[in-house]
């Protein structure tokens, strides 16, 4: 019996650098955001200085670690079976969701996952526990006032900090407007004294002035002379932004790497726990069973996790240098980073989300409420504000999401606001604080103007309602998980070991097989960074061709797969083309909105004359996969139930205009693909000629149809329908072709 418990000590231990990855992953966001979406520096730049702040926070977290010991358990009342089978449920249930919500690319908080569910595996053994013995009470066995404020905390961190986010930028944007590099001389010195001061304070004074490696006469004059300490810092680093400013040092890059420091380390000693708390929490309960058990695993309690934790040094850092690696190469932690930074980018861009009923009530109600107050406020302020704000002045590094005042901003506030909380023992969760500032500060930063607010919106309530789906999800799947252990015994926990590593496989094969597949659209990334109008201009052509040169070759590959499924009763190729269609007219509405947004970038002659065109070419692409659409649901119907199959006479009939429409198409694509219009006429000619003979094709069905007196009506409908939308594709083919050669040809007559 003791050996399993050893198999799931080591589980443990072997999951723990599983979460270290998909933990770090998702929260890689809280300190790289800023930093990224600034561009202050390179990219391993950015890594190197966290990966520093990592290392540091990991050597520094011991203390957090009481939180998986007896945080929300009172272990004197569990056995070392019930522990284990808590922290088993924690740690198979914690991986699984974290890594889902890393491949969507949604920011969660590792310390809310934790906390639930803890909270949710402690919850049903208690309850189980005090039905067998009645003289045990929910406090007895729930650690329900830290619990519960720890939840508050975590929940009430997301207003406080989107409000500090939102009031703390407005200031700073009002001192040193977009144009920034005008309004250093008396703001600088003061602003980075501030900054300094705050991030000094937080990692010297909470972060190494708790550590348990300095000793205890240093901890106790850290805390005797925090004030004075602070104002010597504040004076101090005041006077050297000062010179630092006069020698044309960029004061703001400065700040914004210190806070990527900072916060770095603040997220490895917080949420460290989240983490390996549990793994060391078991393996501290295995030593002391071990040593003192005398192999009861059913009756031996916990007591020694009523003491603080003192992890050994080696493993912290061994899990800062894994935390580093997990930072520096996963794939996902650059596409949550990517959530984060495209929600609070200063332009307009591509939107990940899209819009919803109820993001489209908070933003009129904010904009009925904005014009409210505008009526009562003075013009000339009313004025004078829109000047400070005027974006129009904005300094942004080359692909930048947004300029370093507002980096700076993000990072020590949020910085501050985990200050609070550390003070007080509470797990923050850093992931809220860092992300509804920097969506607080992008607001007051007019980044949601009217054209990207809903999406931006929208973008909010979906990650933070993913983060209250956290705590529910992670609450009842441990619960369960905890319960079929508890009642299964060792079999169901060596099944639930399996199962997790079956998933984890899985989900990572999956991710890998998605990134493989999607194309980054480089063309549009271009067409945002560049600001030479002209370059816009060569760029979005590029993209419009390939787009249309794609749909065409789409449309004519979902054309054929519909006529063969009807032909050949293939009801399993029709269910695909469905799905296909449905997912292409998804993408074709991003990518004209992409090219929209690039169209407001190209010169304004070139906009004005090819708006038509655009137009037209975009209304084509969406209207194949109607006409496509229409084909497809009678003929899939018709298939579904196994209705009278279309006879040869018409598929023999049908074959060599559909080899023409082939033909035309592949012409169409060509054309467009290359920009040689050299065919286009004798292309169009070609074309009304084909729909000319699918008049012909259809007179003689209905020639037919009368003749039979309604014999076979249904087929006969059927081959119709495809007869007449054959004709519109073609239509629209014709229509596609003139709106690409009007809108890409320059030589065009």
């Amino acid at each position: 019996m003791t050996e399993i418990y050893f198999l799931i000590v080591a589980f443990l231990l072997v999951l723990a650098v599983f979460d270290l990855f998909v933990g770090v992953s998702n929260d890689a966001v809280n300190f790289l955001n800023s930093a990224i979406g600034a561009k202050v520096a390179k990219f391993r730049t950015v890594l190197f200085v966290a990966s520093i702040g990592i290392l540091i926070g990991a050597v520094m977290s011991a203390g957090m670690m009481d939180v998986a010991r007896h945080g929300i358990m009172r272990p004197e009342n569990y056995s070392f079976e019930e522990v284990m089978t808590i922290f088993l449920a924690v740690m198979v249930t914690d991986v699984v969701i974290l890594d889902v919500f890393n491949t969507l690319g949604l920011p969660t908080s590792t310390t809310v996952s934790l906390v639930f569910e803890l909270l949710g595996g402690t919850f049903v053994l208690a309850m189980l526990k005090m039905h067998a013995d009645p003289s045990l009470t929910i406090y007895d066995l729930l650690n329900s006032d830290k619990a519960l404020s720890v939840i508050i905390a975590i929940f009430v961190s997301v207003a406080i900090a989107f409000f500090f986010g939102v009031i703390v930028q407005w200031i700073s944007r009002i001192i040193f407007t977009f144009n920034y590099k005008k309004h250093l001389r008396y703001t600088i010195a003061i602003f980075g004294g501030i900054a300094f001061t705050s991030l000094s304070y937080f990692i010297f004074i909470t972060g190494i002035g708790t550590s348990p490696y300095i000793s205890e006469a240093a901890r106790t004059w850290i805390e005797s002379n925090t004030t004075m300490l602070m104002v010597v810092f504040f004076i101090g680093f005041t006077v050297i932004m000062e010179v630092l400013h006069l020698l044309h040092v960029n004061v703001f890059k400065l700040i914004v790497l210190a806070g990527t420091f900072a916060l770095a380390m603040a997220f490895a000693g917080n949420d460290l726990v989240n983490f390996i708390g549990v793994p060391l929490a078991g393996l501290d309960s295995m030593q002391d069973f071990l040593a003192n058990g005398n192999g009861n695993f059913d009756t031996f309690m916990m007591t020694s996790l009523m003491s603080s934790a003192k992890s050994p040094l080696l493993y912290l850092v061994l899990a800062g240098i894994v935390m580093i690696i997990a930072m520096t190469t996963s794939k996902k932690a650059q596409n949550v980073v990517k959530t984060s930074v495209d929600l609070s980018r200063q332009d307009e861009g591509d939107e990940m989300f899209g819009s919803s009923r109820v993001a489209r009530s908070v933003v009129r109600a904010t904009q009925d409420m904005g014009e409210a107050i505008a009526k009562i406020m003075p013009k000339r302020l009313l004025g004078w504000i829109d000047k400070r704000f005027n974006k129009e002045e904005a300094i942004l590094a080359d692909g930048a999401a947004f300029d370093e005042v507002r980096a700076s901003v993000n990072l020590v506030l949020a910085a501050m606001l985990i200050i609070f909380g550390t003070n007080y023992k509470l797990p923050l969760s850093t992931t809220y604080v860092t992300f509804m500032v920097a969506m607080g500060s992008s607001l007051a930063d007019r980044a949601w103007s009217r054209e990207s607010a809903v999406f931006r919106v929208t973008g909010v309530i979906s990650v933070i309602g993913g983060w209250f789906v956290t705590a529910g999800v992670a609450f009842a799947t441990c619960a369960i998980v905890c319960a079929m252990m508890h009642f299964g015994g060792i079999v169901v926990m060596i099944a639930f070991m399996a199962l997790d590593i079956y998933l984890l496989w899985r989900s990572n094969r999956q991710f890998a097989k998605k990134q493989k597949e999607e194309k980054k659209d480089d063309v549009f990334q271009l067409m945002m960074r560049t600001r030479d109008k002209e370059i816009v201009w060569d760029l979005l052509s590029k993209h419009v061709a390939r787009t249309q040169s794609y749909v065409t070759k789409f449309a004519l590959e979902q054309f054929n797969r519909i006529i063969d499924g009807i032909s050949n009763e293939n009801r399993k190729e029709l269910r695909h083309c469905g799905s296909a269609l449905k997912e292409e007219q998804s993408q074709l509405k991003k990518f004209r909105r992409k090219e929209l947004l690039a169209m407001r970038r190209i010169p304004a002659p070139i906009a004005i004359e090819r708006n038509t065109w655009f137009h037209l070419g975009a209304n084509s692409n969406q209207q194949f996969m109607y006409c496509l659409k229409r084909m497809l649901e009678p003929v899939k119907e018709h298939v579904d139930n196994n209705f009278n199959p279309l006879p040869q006479e018409y598929i023999d009939e049908f074959e060599g205009t559909r080899r023409k429409i082939n033909e035309l198409m592949n012409h169409t694509e060509q054309m467009i693909s290359t920009n040689r219009y050299d065919l286009y006429q004798e292309t169009l000619n070609i074309a009304d000629e084909c729909k000319d003979e699918l008049s012909v094709m259809r007179k003689h069905v209905i020639d037919i149809m009368y003749r039979d007196n309604n014999a076979n009506l249904k087929v006969s409908l059927l081959y119709l329908n495809i007869l007449q939308e054959s004709q519109e594709f073609l239509s629209i083919m014709r229509h596609q072709l003139r709106a690409a050669r009007k809108f890409l040809d320059d030589n065009r007559q």
